[in-house]
């Protein structure tokens, strides 16, 4: 469950939002310390912040840039000040979005899942691929066995890809090349053939322990 936190003065405005987000199964906190917001956002830890620009001691614009001292979660301001030189302001102070008061719940709604998905979904993803003890580093296009390394091409890295991610079954020679080149028709067979026999000679000149199996007329498949 994501957490948002509002920073609003309007206790009615903040009030609304806070109902209306929790209705998507957001769990949502309102700031009512406004002289020590950044106490609350270290306490609630938010995955977003939504901010009003007029608030009581400080703006908005300064609790952005104390937040973005520590963190980089985003930020979506929400004024009735919606005249260029604050939105332009908001995005110099590191705000990830802008709303222009008076808004629809529904559009806050859509433009808060849509910041969460950008932000976050990202995360989900394993940034490694395991296969009997050999890793294949997506971050860095490498694949390492033990205490050795070995640095992959584009091509060699999505080869590799496509049989981590199918390890156990046959990958088909049109998938690979459509990974490979978007569309195999104009892509000569024997050309696959080729990087899948450079990529081999590599991984076993390197010590890496995995061994790519020709199923013959079909594709390829992790082996031993």
């Amino acid at each position: 469950m994501f957490r948002i936190l509002i920073v609003e003065d309007d206790q009615k405005i903040s009030e609304k939002m806070k109902k209306h987000l929790e209705k998507w199964g957001y769990e949502v906190a309102c700031v009512v310390d406004f002289a020590n917001v950044l106490q609350t956002f270290h306490e609630f830890d938010p995955q977003l912040v939504l901010m009003d620009i007029g608030l009581p001691f400080y703006n908005g614009y300064y609790w952005c840039g104390e937040i973005r001292k520590s963190s980089q979660v985003p930020i979506i301001f929400i004024s009735s000040a919606a005249d260029n030189m604050n939105i332009v302001m908001a995005v110099n102070m590191g705000g990830d979005d802008f709303i222009a008061k008076p808004f629809d719940l529904e559009v806050l709604a859509a433009k808060v899942q849509a910041i969460l998905r950008r932000t976050y979904s990202f995360q989900n993803q394993p940034s490694v691929l395991e296969y009997k003890e050999v890793l294949l580093n997506l971050s860095d296009m490498s694949l390492s066995y033990e205490d050795k390394r070995l640095e992959l091409t584009r091509n060699e890295f999505r080869i590799m890809q496509l049989l981590f991610e199918n390890a156990g079954a046959v990958v088909t020679r049109e998938s690979m090349m459509k990974r490979l080149w978007d569309d195999e028709c104009f892509v000569d067979d024997n050309t696959l053939t080729v990087n899948m026999n450079r990529l081999r000679k590599k991984v076993e000149e390197a010590g890496i322990k995995v061994t790519i199996i020709t199923k013959k007329k079909v594709g390829y498949q992790l082996g031993e």
